[in-house]
């Protein structure tokens, strides 16, 4: 016997047909023995539905009011899926995030969980019940609802796991599992068996949205084995694991794992501005206090001596403001520099852990890119990442080119 958390998007419980469906699939494991909790999120549509209603009384509602509204959706569907339950036969009780105990800090519409009583889940679990729990909420010390922030269910989901030491967290979605890329933009992608919690981060942070990287970071942090699974047929989907030492289950750790890539980038740079201590902290500072994320940095020394170009990445919803501030503060108290901007780029990143032990990939990402005519115009690596930045119209040859040249369209050669 087993304990199974099943995390349930809004698309896999989006009516009452898919609904009944998610409660048969529970009911198989239950059948088998196995202890069940099954964390689901609103219907799909709900949450956005309940938000358009709160802007139509006031365009700037107060984030504790938002949390009460917004955590509704998922009140609906533990129910739903209770009785669901119930008409095949299969006990099972329904949770808020506050009476499951899910206990988190103050910080409306993006708490994080500081701890979960499982007293009460243990003991309905061990009387043979089945568990539903409301995802992406939980309550504050003052008794306040809070919720978790986008992802915030999967986020749940991982964290019932690790408290009550689950033998597997699976997130069924809408997809069968994690692919070398998006099939959308590379037919031959393949789904992946197996990938490192590593490699898992480095794909969310960089456009992947199968998983949120909160709850992936939670299952990195508390080894709580993940699977991603479809909602819609059965497979074997795509298990996230800790680390890559499992030598015995694969001939060779691939070299690269998956590609990923977001055109949601915009790219700018200071030309000709003092080549001094502290520059990076005066262009960067009044970004940071916007509360705007940088993310890649490249900084070059000009021609013409003491001056420096200072390049870097923003999302493309932060552009425009992004501009202002440079324009308006910090060319200013500069004293100099002129600004270029751009919003037609894309990044494209080579993610897998083989890169540790192995030389050569860069090279052979620009080579293929070159063949291809794709410029590059700015690089930034980590251990086991590599990332471009180059022009929008090519971010989807770039894709299929990689990931034919990488090999990710053959099946991985494993061990018997």
């Amino acid at each position: 016997m087993a304990l199974y958390v099943q995390k349930f998007g809004g698309t896999s419980v989006g009516s009452v047909e898919r609904i009944k469906a998610v409660a048969e699939k529970v009911k198989r494991f239950r059948d088998e023995g196995h202890q069940v909790v099954v964390v689901v999120s609103a219907m799909s549509g709900e949450t956005n539905r309940l938000v358009g209603l709160a802007n139509e009384i006031n365009d700037e509602p107060t984030p504790r009011e938002m949390d009460m509204l917004v955590s509704t959706g998922e009140q609906v569907t533990i129910s739903l899926m209770a009785l669901a339950l119930h008409k095949l036969g299969v006990p099972a009780t329904s949770y808020t995030g506050s009476q499951v105990g899910i206990l988190t800090d103050s910080a409306h519409t993006k708490a994080r969980i500081q701890r979960i009583e499982t007293d009460e889940m243990r003991e309905d679990l061990n009387d043979g019940k089945v568990v539903v729990v409301a995802g992406f909420q939980g309550v504050d010390e003052e008794g306040n609802i809070t919720t978790l922030g986008r992802g915030g269910s999967d986020t749940t989901g991982v964290a019932l796991a690790a408290a009550l030491q689950a033998d597997e967290c699976q997130i069924y979605t809408d997809v069968d599992g994690v692919y070398t890329t998006d099939p959308r933009v590379c037919s031959r992608a393949r789904r992946l068996e197996r990938i490192t919690v590593e490699e898992m981060l480095e794909l969310a942070s960089l456009g992947s949205k199968v998983l949120q990287i909160r709850a992936v970071e939670f299952a990195g942090k508390y080894n709580v084995p993940l699977r991603v699974l479809s909602s819609f047929e059965d497979g074997p989907g795509t298990l996230i694991v800790a680390d890559s030492d499992e030598e015995e289950d694969s001939m060779e750790e691939p070299l690269i794992s998956g590609i990923a890539f977001t055109a949601n980038e915009a790219k700018l740079t200071l030309l000709n501005t003092p080549d001094i201590p502290g520059v990076a902290s005066k262009i960067l500072g009044p970004i940071a206090d916007a509360n705007i994320e940088v993310d890649m940095i490249v900084q070059n020394v000009a021609p013409t001596g003491n001056y420096t170009d200072f390049t870097f990445t923003v999302a493309k919803s932060d552009f425009k403001q992004t501009q202002r501030i440079l324009q308006n503060e910090v060319i200013p108290a500069l004293g100099e520099g002129e600004l270029r901007a751009d919003d037609n780029i894309a990044k494209v990143s080579l993610v897998g852990v083989g890169m540790r032990s192995h030389a050569g990939v860069a090279s052979k990402m620009f080579r293929v890119l070159a063949e291809e005519n794709v410029n590059i115009r700015m690089v930034s690596t980590s251990e086991i990442k590599i990332s471009v930045v180059i022009d929008e119209k090519h971010m989807e040859l770039a894709v299929r080119a990689l990931h034919e040249a990488f090999g990710l369209d053959k099946d991985r050669v494993e061990s018997e």
